[in-house]
């Protein structure tokens, strides 16, 4: 077709920043050739809440609270990355049963995680009954973290050095109760979603990642792992109590023996990933050895040894969506000079544009959701100095924020 031609059938479709079909807002500029995409382009920004900022005046304690309140779903590995990273900067050894711990809280939230998701998915391709039943299996998944930290989102858990609470034998029927329900269940999963023919037809050949595209733009997690890329922080490099226990990477050519790296591959992905981390925390409440769960109980002294350091460090784990880092640099002072995270999501922005180019207008929901994208996780601020200015102040931001919404009008 001319150029000509293309421009007289061609228009632009502007989706969010606030849209039915986004659960965050993220906003994207389509251009369409009939009902096909032909061009697509990504602006964020649209949330920041100064958590970063906030983090820098306050002491590494009171930051594992706020970090978990980065990502709702993501609350147990985004405080415990910066627990590694200050782990490291001053030297701490953590008891080997708290990382067996440790692992059983994050293959935990992977289940949720995951669990959500695919009923996040149903509901775009337009299946809320599927998406109930998906909530309701990981209602048993939340009762159980319930149990096991005494909060279903924020679990406040983590502490540096350790974990805040144990598992005692008592706890080990209620927990291998909740695991058989999962397992139970899981083959239900993977009917649904495996086998439905409409799943098939919404999923199969539709927003296709290749792995030479995931690879050159940097994806992460599951999204990365269906297009055939075998990465995942836990086996990379393992932290925890990863390297003394039996597993591997799951990637879409395990199930059906090829990897096309859409849609439907990577829900092939997350649900191995679910009966994965069930298997995961088998194995931990089989091998986890007897002893403390914390270096230090006493968090004043803590504080106090904290005080002391000056080092830097980074802090990495396989969160559900992808590896995330925290990067922590302390300086003998009571509060971090420097705290960064980059989210998962930051890393699956761009595989979107090859994802969504060539598809159709009524595909776009899925592939996008099919990242499991958060944008709360991902929005950041960075201050660069300008005339020897070197923060922001409220005149400054507003007048920013001005320009912008001008911009924007026009």
């Amino acid at each position: 077709m001319s150029e000509k031609a293309l421009s007289k059938t061609t228009y632009q479709i502007p989706i969010g920043p606030i849209h039915p079909a986004l659960k965050e807002p993220v906003q994207f500029e389509f251009t369409i050739d009939g009902e096909r995409i032909v061009d697509v382009d990504v602006s964020l920004g649209h949330v920041h809440r100064a958590i970063e900022w906030t983090g820098m005046h306050r002491n590494p304690i009171q930051i594992l609270y706020l970090a978990e309140r980065i990502c709702g779903i993501c609350s147990y590995c985004h405080p415990m990355a910066f627990a590694l990273a200050v782990e490291r900067a001053a030297g701490i050894d953590v008891p080997e049963r708290a990382d067996y711990l440790r692992v059983i809280q994050a293959e935990l939230e992977r289940i949720c995680s995951h669990v959500l998701w695919a009923g996040v998915a149903a509901h775009e391709i337009g299946f809320d009954s599927v998406l109930f039943f998906t909530w309701q299996i990981r209602e048993e998944a939340l009762d159980l973290t319930e149990y096991l930290t005494g909060n279903r989102v924020t679990k406040a858990i983590t502490m540096i050095g350790g974990v805040r609470r144990d598992i005692t034998p008592e706890m080990i029927p209620r927990i291998k109760k909740s695991l058989d329900y999962l397992k139970a269940n899981f083959n239900k999963l993977r009917k649904i979603y495996l086998d439905d023919k409409t799943f098939r037809m919404r999923s199969q050949g539709c927003g296709i990642l290749t792995k030479e595209n995931a690879l050159k733009l940097c994806a992460c997690g599951p999204t990365t792992r269906a297009s055939g890329v075998k990465k995942d922080v836990r086996l990379d490099q393992p932290y925890f109590a990863f390297d003394e226990l039996d597993f591997d990477y799951v990637t879409p050519d395990i199930l059906t023996g090829k990897v096309n790296g859409d849609v439907y591959d990577r829900i092939i992905v997350r649900l191995l990933e679910v009966k994965q981390s069930i298997d995961l925390i088998e194995q931990c409440l089989e091998r986890m050895p007897e002893g403390s769960i914390v270096s230090e109980p006493k968090i004043p002294k803590l504080l106090a040894t904290l005080k002391k350091v000056n080092g830097e460090a980074i802090g990495r784990m396989e969160a559900p969506r992808g590896e995330v880092i925290h990067y922590v640099k302390l300086t003998g002072q009571e509060f971090p000079y420097c705290w960064k995270v980059r989210a998962p999501t930051y890393n699956n922005i761009l595989p979107w544009i090859p994802m969504l180019l060539g598809e159709q207008i009524a595909d776009i929901p899925i592939v996008a959701a099919s990242t499991d994208p958060c944008m709360s996780c991902t929005n950041r601020v960075a201050i660069v100095k300008d005339d020897n200015r070197s923060y922001l102040d409220k005149e400054a931001l507003h007048t920013l924020s001005v320009e912008k919404t001008r911009r924007l009008m026009q």
